[in-house]
C-alpha cells in the first residue's frame, strides 16, 4: 500500500533545468517531513533537501550547500506530491534521485535518473 513514485528525470546539458515529482500514497503524507535523496555513481545515497511536516503557518526547509540557491522543494498536500525544481544543473548532480519521509523507514521507490552532460 505504501508507495513512493519518482518521475521527471532525464538527460540535460550543463546549466539546464529539470523538475522532479514524487507521488506518495498509503500513509499520512501530511504528518511527515519529506526529503529528496540522491545516489551518484560510486557514492552513498545522501539527503540534500527536506521540507517539514504540514501543520503550521510556514514551512521549514533545509538545503545542502551543494544545491542551495539552485534547487527548490515544494509540496502539494492536497495531491500528496512533492516536487523538486532543479536549475543550473551541473555534471556533479548526475545521480538517481529518490524521495522519502524522514523519521520512519518506508520502502524506497524506484528513483528517477538525472544525467547532466558536461
Amino acid at each position: 500500500e505504501v508507495q513512493l513514485v519518482e518521475s521527471g528525470g532525464g538527460v540535460v546539458n550543463s546549466g539546464g533545468s529539470l523538475r522532479l515529482s514524487c507521488s506518495a500514497s498509503g500513509f499520512a503524507f501530511d504528518d511527515y517531513a519529506i526529503g529528496w535523496f540522491r545516489q551518484a555513481p560510486g557514492k552513498e545515497r545522501e539527503g540534500f533537501v527536506c521540507s517539514s511536516a504540514v501543520g503550521s503557518n510556514d514551512k521549514s526547509e533545509w538545503y545542502a550547500d551543494s544545491v542551495k540557491g539552485r534547487f527548490t522543494i515544494s509540496r502539494d498536500n492536497a495531491k500528496n506530491t512533492v516536487a523538486l525544481q532543479m536549475n543550473s544543473l551541473k555534471p556533479d548532480d548526475t545521480a538517481v534521485y529518490y524521495c522519502n519521509v524522514l523519521s520512519v523507514n518506508l520502502p524506497w521507490g524506484q528513483g528517477t535518473q538525472v544525467t547532466v552532460s558536461s
